[in-house]
This record gives structure tokens, sequence and C-alpha cells, in this order.
């Protein structure tokens, strides 16, 4: 943005230099390098400003007595929505990029590149062993970080049975891009979170350097409101509104078919690959969900089952007692996935632990928390076989296209048939 010269209105006993001299009283500077971002903004630490009364320029530093009566910016400098809604997250995509070889090579390295290695591996052979159900777990803002495309691929190809994920990477990302929405790139300024006051009042939501549209959110909320309207009044598990969601851009032609672009609902659905969101009203579908039921008042309405989730999935774990995990972040996914095993005895099955386990996380293991514990932690639960399990400290969008690539140029789908476990849960009541 260009430099324009502002007026600030000041009341302050001494304002130094910084040499240590003490600037005379004035109610009015020009400021004569400063490019304002927004209507209002705190002061900088350092500004050139030159005393309206023509003295010479001084350099100073903000000092510790004034008052700020107002630091106002023309109404022509405020950026517009789209200045800053320009550069959109492109989907990375795996089958792109052949990283066997390297992969390969980071085997015979050290630290995190040898723990990537093997879980690569792992995933491969979890894929390779036809006995076994592949559960993805999904935490954090992931699809709105360009991994979507990755996600999409491993359920068009058998590479993932079921997946379990916070509401967010499903509905507010996912789902909201699906209906043509899109996330785009923050640069420096705005990634830096200084300038969240403008962010704000455009109606623009900053996940560290990315920026969604909140208007356009606000018409995925509007949504998820047709699809609960559409559905019977009564309770429902996350996987049986999640897949409405599915059936509701199938037939609204968002589609790839008709123009649309492909996503995670849309995919497990068409594919019969049941999706969890525990948590499901921590999201969009939430917001959906509570204008539903406001609209309802005291009339049978649409609501969610996180028991019935728990119960479905775990009808997965006993009519598919081989299991294997590729968890991307922690959290409620990552609990919920590994305690089906528990919940398969407690039901009088049993179900072995889960046979394969990899988990992508940047946690730190210290803290005590859930999203941090190892998988070698969860054996003592009764959770995770050690035989092949691997933690990767590692940020998602560093490690997964290489896990995920390492298995699909390696081909280990080839071969590996569909389990379509919607089609199990399609009779399952509570």
């Amino acid at each position: 943005m260009r430099n324009v010269p502002l007026v600030l209105s000041l009341s302050f006993r001494s304002w130094p230099d910084l040499y240590g001299n003490q600037i005379p009283f004035r109610e009015s500077f020009r400021v004569l390098s400063l490019s304002p971002p927004g209507r209002r903004r705190p002061l900088p630490k350092r500004l050139v400003l030159s005393p309206v009364a023509g003295n010479p320029p001084h350099s100073i530093h903000r000092p510790s007595t004034f008052t700020l009566i107002s630091l106002c910016y023309p109404e022509s400098v405020m950026p517009s929505k789209h200045d800053l809604l320009k550069n959109p997250i492109r989907h990375i995509d795996i089958r792109q990029h052949n990283v066997v070889a390297l992969v390969d090579a980071m085997q015979s390295m050290a630290y995190s590149s040898r723990d990537l290695a093997r879980a690569a591996s792992i995933y491969e052979r979890m894929l390779r062993d036809q006995d076994c159900g592949v559960i993805l777990c999904l935490a954090g803002s992931l699809v709105s970080a360009g991994l979507k495309q990755i996600f999409v691929d491993l359920i068009r190809n058998n590479m993932v049975d079921a997946l379990v994920s916070t509401g967010a990477n499903i509905v507010d990302q996912d789902f909201f891009e699906a209906l043509g929405f899109q996330h785009y790139i923050a640069d420096d300024l705005y990634k830096s979170g200084t300038q969240d006051g403008v962010l704000r009042e455009l109606m623009i939501d900053r996940i560290y350097d990315t920026l969604i549209d909140e208007e356009e959110l606000r018409l995925c909320d509007e949504t998820t409101e047709k699809v609960a309207d559409s559905l019977p009044p009564r309770p429902h598990s996350s996987r049986e509104f999640i897949r409405a969601m599915g059936a509701w851009l199938e037939a609204n032609g968002k589609t790839p078919e008709k123009g649309g672009v492909d996503s995670i609902v849309l995919s497990a659905y068409q594919k019969d690959v049941p999706i969890f969101c525990p948590a499901f009203s921590d999201c969009s579908a939430g917001f959906g969900l509570v204008a539903h039921q406001h609209k309802r008042q005291d009339k049978p309405k649409v609501s969610i089952d996180s028991a019935k989730d728990f119960y479905e999935l775990t009808q997965l774990k006993i009519a598919n007692p081989t299991t294997g995990l590729l968890m991307i972040g922690g959290g409620v996914p990552k609990n919920f996935a590994q305690d089906i095993v528990v919940a398969a005895d407690i039901l009088g099955n049993e179900a072995p632990m889960h046979k394969y386990a990899i988990q992508i996380t940047v946690a730190d293991v210290r803290d005590g928390a859930l999203s941090s514990s190892t998988l070698k932690e969860a054996s003592s639960w009764g959770k995770v076989d050690t035989t092949f399990e691997q933690m990767v400290y590692s940020e998602a969008t560093l490690a997964l296209p290489l896990v995920a690539g390492y298995a699909w140029h390696k081909k280990a789908y080839a071969g590996r048939r569909e389990r379509r476990w919607s089609r199990i849960l399609y009779p399952v009541t509570v």
C-alpha cells in the first residue's frame, strides 16, 4: 500500500528522540513514513514525525507518557476484502510428486527423517495387509492448509476405510470448499496478528497464515441448517448427518462432473466411507443445528448423538478386528479411534489392539495431554500394539505428503478391496 501522510492528535508532557532530546509539546504531527493498512491502529514503536510548525523531522520512539486521542486513516487506504482474498490456497497433489527415492534415502538418516521413513513403510504395510481396515484421524486445520486433495485421493483409492475428524476439517473447511468457496494466503503483515482488527472489520477470519471469508462461512452454516431441516427429527450420529451432507452435494450439482470440486464429504459419500466427528457441534454444523433447533422450539428436532457415534465405530472394529490408525494431530479423534478397542471388549468381543498406528504431531509428551501421549503409552491401556507403531514429530503439511505420497507411488493400494463400511452401519440403531 502507498505511504499516506496522516495527522495524529496527541497529548503528552514530553517526547524524547533517539538522542534523549525532549521534543517540545506539539498537538499535531505529520507522519512521513507509515503505510497504514486500516482505519485505526496502535502506534508503532518507531515513527518518523515532522512537527507541523516546520521543524526538522525527528526519528523517535513511542514514549510512555502520552495519551493517544486518535489515529485515523483516510477511507481510501482501508483495504477491501478483495484486496486481501486474492491468492487462494492450492492443495498439494501427491500424484504429481514421486517421493519414494527421497523417503527411502531418509531411512539412513537420523532423528525425525528416519522416524518419518519408518512411518511411511508402516503405512505401506498397513495397506498391503488385506485384513486391515484403515482409520484416518484428522485434528488441526488441515484442509485449509492445502492437504484436502491428499485425503480425497486416499478415499478414492481405497487407502482409508473410515475417518474420525474434528468438525472444522469436515464442515468449515472441506464442505465449505465443496460449496465453491476457498481459503486464501495471508501475507506477512496479516499473518503477524497485528492487523486482526482490520480483518474483523472486513469480516475475514484468520487461521495463522490463512484467511477465510466470514460471510461465506455464514452461507456454509445456513447450508448445514438446510441439511438438518431435511432429516427426520430424531437423534442422529455425526456419520448419518455427514452422509446427508454428501447426498446434498450430489443432489445440488456440487461435484466435479457438474463443474464443482471434489471433496472429502462427497468422495466419502460416494465410496461409502463413514466419517465421524465426535465433537460435531464444535464447527459450522453446530451453528446450523442451533438455528434448526431454535426454529423448532418444542417441536421434534434433529440432534447429534455422540454415544451413537462411539457405538457405530465400535461396530466397525467388531466387524473388522484387524485395524490400523493413521493419525494426523491428536485430540478427540485420536482418543475416539483408540478407545473402540476397549469399547468392543466391554460389549463382550475380544477385539485385538490396533495392529498398526502412526501419529504425526508437534505436541510435547511432557505436558501429559492426550494429543502428545505416545503410542507406546496407548499400549498400556490395551489400545495399540507396539510392533508397528511410529510417532513422527513434525508439522503435518511437511510430513503427510511424504508418508501418503510414498504409499501412493509404491502402489500399496493396488489390489486393496473396497470395504464400504457405511453399509455395515445402515441398520444400526440405538
